[in-house]
């Protein structure tokens, strides 16, 4: 009975002494795009590389929200009394986002590509997000740049 409580000590002593480390890419969960999420700024591109960064004008909203495969997002642009909106679905694939929208405002509507699918370059960290526009070629034309609100 002895040997087996000195055992038992011995096994807790190694057990309290011993330093668990997590190790952040092991047990950090992925960032994940669903929320809500304010556009902050844009950014030009050329040969690749951010040439300039626009933030968004006084009064100016944009808010996206992605939800069980849904996006929904609204423009505010006080200067302006044309609305800006749309819903539809999105998905994600490796570095692509891509928007399906299956409402949206007229104005939208005047501007919209005839299958209303857009496939951005996204990245994705846990409280702010990119999307890219490419060019025919892969080409960076432009970007949103979104933080995260909720």
């Amino acid at each position: 009975m002895k040997k087996l409580l000195a055992l038992v000590i011995l096994m807790l002593m190694l057990v309290s002494a011993t330093n668990f480390s997590k190790t952040d890419s092991a047990l950090e969960t992925p960032p994940s795009i669903e929320g809500t999420w304010e556009l902050v700024s844009f950014y030009n591109y050329i040969d690749g590389e951010i040439s300039d960064t626009l933030a968004t004008s006084e009064g100016y909203r944009q808010i996206k929200m992605f939800y069980n495969g849904k996006v929904m997002w609204t423009r505010y642009v006080p200067s302006d009394s044309v609305e800006w909106f749309g819903y539809g679905s999105y998905t994600i694939e490796d570095n692509t986002l891509t928007e399906k929208l299956e409402y949206m405002s007229a104005s939208m509507q005047k501007v919209a590509n005839t299958d209303m699918e857009w496939n951005m370059e996204l990245e994705l960290k846990k409280n702010s997000f990119s999307q890219i526009f490419l060019d025919d070629e892969g080409n960076r034309i432009n970007s949103e740049n979104y933080k995260r609100i909720d």
